[in-house]
Formats: structure tokens, C-alpha cells, sequence
């Protein structure tokens, strides 16, 4: 009877036992999975039970709710954009399809210095709206420093200092990822070192990242590279040189050196890493052309600058330098207008078809009277194609590199926008993995995701394994390509054929199932209220 009894129990729970692992909502079988930590890949089957990865393996004989035959695809941990601007868009855009056709499932905000303030608030407005993608923030200590001192060209009193060290507290404890600056940007290029370290011992204390786009990355690179260090060695804070690239065709070439630099710094334990978009063209405001001194104070100063006598041909002279040595490329012919909604029939031109359009020769000195004349009408997003593709190939290969777009969320159709919005990682999955062979699928996938979700103390996320969040991208590496160009950028990524965000499919057979599962992902100091 005992024995009996013992069969009995034994056979109650191997029905138990068969009963839960048939109680799948999603079940994924067949795949090939790279599960993000760049080790070579595997068969096997994966069980998604609400919000999160419960089984991996053989599960041929079990149900669920949803089946996805991924015989002949990828099965990856969904990937982690560490630097976007889709701040522009997502109120717009909540699908954020050009980000999830990608396989993208966590977006970052607040990179270069400028971000939502205060950070609850937008947090807040972020839920409320309802969003595909997860979605994190870095705090701005451009937007700090705005907030404090405004656009003057000086260093912060010890109070002002007090009161950004206040703020970036506050930040980090409703849920900030760390700092961010954009030091080549008007208030950050205003800011002493020092007052950069300052701040950034405070997201220190509370675990977080520096993430810099340094003060220059054309002739003074190397210089840049330093001062990054510099501050993350003194601050005793992990840093990332934001989307790292040489810009200028003379510099071409020096990722050699920072680089090497980065491999140095790391050898002496200063934890620095990198991330970067796989084109060779960048994207940022006309701005870039002016020189920072003359943007000093605002709008209305930049412009008197520009009209004035006594300032007007030096701020000329620097523009022309930037196009032939810098953003420029070295013809005007490079810099092309992405966004102008003040004058629509600009977009998708360059500068020499806009001076030869106001009958002059398309020379550097005409071009520049152009960018002064858009500057005062009040400015316009631009592409400049003036980065180093050898630089870009070298980058990738590092080790420590990571993906990520650098690319707000444009409503479909509007403007002639970078086309890393919509291709960046299908780019370096179909150009750079599969036709080129840069890097490994598997070493793409990590910096994807498991790179990212460590560096920004994302837990539970960037992997493919049990208890994990269910944030997965299903592909065919044959297939997947990034199709968006510059001439024609409003293109979406073709061949990631399922994605799931906290379990829910939010991309099913290409195309998006209108789902807002998408979370807010607090970072690492977060004290909830």
C-alpha cells in the first residue's frame, strides 16, 4: 500500500510537472539562439510565460497559448539602443516601428546633454502615453546647466555648483541611468573639466554611467578622448564615448590612437567603454558649422554676431574651415539639410545645390553666407558626410563597443532624416556581419544587448535566458538588411520577423501588431516614492 501510495505521488507529479510545462503563452520552437553573451550558438526551444523567459530547451512536446515556428531563424535577446533622440517622435510615433522592425526593444533617452527635466514627470508623461519599446533616460547636464546659468560662456559659482549637484541627485533617484553631455554642444562646451567631474561624482553615488559626446571629434579627437578619461578616472565613474567616430577626411584614420588610448585606460582600471552607428555620415543642427563662441548667449546674441560688421567675417571664416576640415567633408556638397520645417522644399538638398539655387558657385565662402542665412531664419537639422570608413570598421571590431542609433522616431514620410533611424541594426547585422564579415553574428548581438544592458545597470534584460524578461527578437540572418538610404530614408528594415517586449508580440511575421507593452526601466539609484 506504502509503495502504492509513492507511485501514486510520483505519477501526480510528473503529470504536475508536464501540466506546467505545457503552460506557455508564447512558445518559440525550433530556433537557432544567440543569447547575447557571445557565445556560439545553439538549438532549442524557448517557453515565454508572461512577462518573462521561464524554460530553454527541448520543449517539442509542449503547448501554448502561441507557437512560433522559428525553424531557420535567430532567436536573440531584444536589442538595447544606449543613445537615441527618439524623444522626438515618441509622443507621435508610441509603435516606434522604425526602432522594433529592427529587433530594438529598450530605447534610451537624454544623450548629449539634453534631456527631460525633472525626469519623473517625463517618466510619468511616458506612461501615460503608452509605449511599444521600453524606454529609459539619462539626465543632461547641458539641460542642467541651462537650467542654472542659461547659454553665458562661464563657470559655475559654488552655489550654482551646489544647485546642478542637487538636481543630478534628484535625477538619479527618480530613476536616471546617469549623466550625459554633449560638450561640443552650447551650454556643455561652456563647462570646465572640473565642474564635469563635480557632477558626475554625484550619479557616481548613485551607481550611475558617464556617457559623453566629447568636446570635439575632428582634429581635436585625441584631446576629447583624454579629457573623457580624464573624467572618469577622477570622478571613480564608468564612462562611454558616445557614437565614437573621426570626422574631418585629414583626421581619417586616428581611431588608432583613441583606440589605443581607450586600451591603456583600461589597463590601468579605468572602466571606459564606446558605442557607435555603422555609417559614415552624422546628423546634428546647422549649428555645428557655427563657431561656439558666436552662439554664446543665446539666439538673439548668436544673430547679432552673424549681422554684425565686426564679427560677421570671422564667424564666416569658421564656417568655411568646418566645411573644408571638419562637418564638412571638404565641399560644401556634403552637408545636407535633413529637417527644415520652416522651409520645406530645403530637405533632401545639399549646400552646393542651395548656393547654386541662389545663382552663385557652389564654393565653401558662398556655402557659408547659405548656413548663415538658414541660421537666421531659424535653423534646420543637417547630415554630414564626413566620416572615416575605415575608422568606422576599426571601431566595430573593438571589443569594447557597442551599437546603438544616435536617431530620433520621425513620423513616416516627413523630412529627409539620417537613415540610422530606421537601419542601424539591421545595418550591422545584414552590411557588416553577413556581407562583410567585420564581426560575428554572435559578437553583433552582444553589442546589441548584453553589452548595453550591463553598462546601464539594466537588470534581467540584454540575455537570452531562464527569468529573464521575455524581450526577444526573431530574424533571418539571410534576410535581415537595412533598406533606408540617405537619398531615400523612410525605409523600414526588412527580416526581423517576430519581436516580443515583456512577453507580449509586438512584431508578428514583419509587421506591428499595434501592442504598447513597452516599461519604464529606472535606473540603478532609483528610490520609489
Amino acid at each position: 500500500m506504502i509503495v502504492r501510495n509513492i507511485l501514486l505521488l510520483l505519477s501526480f507529479l510528473a503529470i504536475g510537472t508536464s501540466a506546467a510545462q505545457q503552460n506557455f503563452d508564447v512558445l518559440i520552437q525550433g530556433g537557432r539562439i544567440i543569447d547575447g553573451s557571445g557565445n556560439p550558438w545553439y538549438e532549442a526551444d524557448v517557453g515565454v510565460r508572461g512577462e518573462r523567459i521561464v524554460t530553454i530547451g527541448d520543449l517539442s512536446n509542449a503547448t501554448a497559448g502561441q507557437v512560433i515556428n522559428a525553424s531557420g531563424l535567430v532567436v536573440s535577446p531584444g536589442f538595447i539602443d544606449p543613445h537615441t533622440h527618439a524623444l522626438r517622435g515618441i509622443f507621435d510615433v508610441p509603435n516606434a516601428e522604425s526602432s522594433l522592425l529592427q529587433g530594438v526593444t529598450t530605447l534610451t533617452e537624454g544623450n548629449d546633454g539634453t534631456s527631460p527635466y525633472p525626469i519623473d514627470e517625463h517618466y510619468r508623461a511616458i506612461a501615460e502615453k503608452q509605449i511599444s519599446p521600453n524606454w529609459a533616460v539619462f539626465v543632461g547636464q547641458g539641460t542642467i546647466r541651462e537650467i542654472v546659468i542659461g547659454e553665458d560662456d562661464r563657470a559655475a559659482s559654488p552655489t550654482e555648483l551646489q544647485r546642478m549637484k542637487d538636481m543630478v541627485a534628484a535625477a538619479m533617484e527618480q530613476g536616471a541611468l546617469g549623466i550625459s553631455t554633449g560638450l561640443f554642444y552650447v551650454p556643455g562646451s561652456f563647462t570646465p573639466t572640473a565642474e564635469v567631474v563635480e557632477l558626475s561624482k554625484i550619479a557616481a553615488e548613485y551607481n550611475g554611467i558617464y556617457i559623453s559626446h566629447m568636446r570635439e571629434e575632428a582634429a581635436q579627437l585625441l584631446d576629447s578622448v583624454a579629457e573623457t578619461i580624464q573624467i572618469g578616472e577622477q570622478a571613480n565613474i564608468p564612462v562611454q564615448i558616445t557614437h565614437h567616430k573621426v570626422i574631418g577626411v585629414e583626421n581619417w584614420g586616428a581611431s588608432v590612437d583613441s583606440l589605443r588610448m581607450v586600451d591603456e585606460a583600461r589597463a590601468r582600471g579605468i572602466d571606459v567603454t564606446i558605442d557607435q552607428y555603422p555609417y559614415t555620415a552624422s546628423q546634428t543642427g546647422i549649428t555645428a558649422l557655427i563657431p561656439q563662441w558666436a552662439q554664446e548667449g543665446g539666439e538673439e546674441r548668436m544673430i547679432a554676431r552673424i549681422d554684425s560688421p565686426e564679427t560677421r567675417g570671422t564667424v564666416k571664416a569658421a564656417i568655411v574651415d568646418k566645411i573644408l576640415y571638419d562637418r564638412g567633408g571638404g565641399d560644401p556638397k556634403n552637408v545636407s539639410i535633413s529637417r527644415n520645417p520652416r522651409d520645406r522644399s530645403m530637405e533632401g538638398k545639399n549646400l552646393a545645390q542651395l548656393t547654386q539655387e541662389r545663382g552663385m558657385s557652389p564654393t565653401p565662402e558662398n556655402a557659408a553666407e547659405v548656413v548663415m542665412d538658414i541660421v537666421k531664419a531659424g535653423g534646420a537639422t543637417a547630415v554630414y558626410h564626413a566620416i572615416g570608413p575605415e575608422d568606422v570598421d576599426r571601431i566595430m571590431r573593438h571589443p569594447a563597443a557597442a551599437i546603438g542609433s544616435d536617431g530620433p522616431l520621425s513620423v513616416f514620410g516627413v523630412g529627409a532624416p539620417h537613415p540610422r533611424q530606421y537601419g542601424t541594426f539591421a545595418r550591422v547585422l545584414g552590411y557588416y556581419v553577413r556581407e562583410r564579415g567585420i564581426i560575428s553574428l554572435e559578437e553583433a548581438v552582444r553589442k546589441m544587448s548584453s553589452m548595453s544592458a550591463q553598462r546601464l545597470g539594466i537588470r534581467d534584460r540584454g540575455l537570452l535566458v531562464e527569468s529573464y524578461f521575455a524581450d526577444i527578437a526573431i530574424f533571418d540572418s539571410e534576410e535581415i538588411s537595412d533598406m533606408a538610404t540617405f537619398e531615400d530614408p523612410h525605409q523600414y528594415a526588412v527580416g526581423m520577423k517576430y519581436v516580443l517586449v515583456n512577453g507580449e508580440l509586438v512584431v508578428e511575421e514583419g509587421k506591428h501588431t499595434g501592442r504598447h507593452p513597452g516599461k519604464i526601466l529606472h535606473g540603478p539609484g532609483y528610490i520609489a516614492n
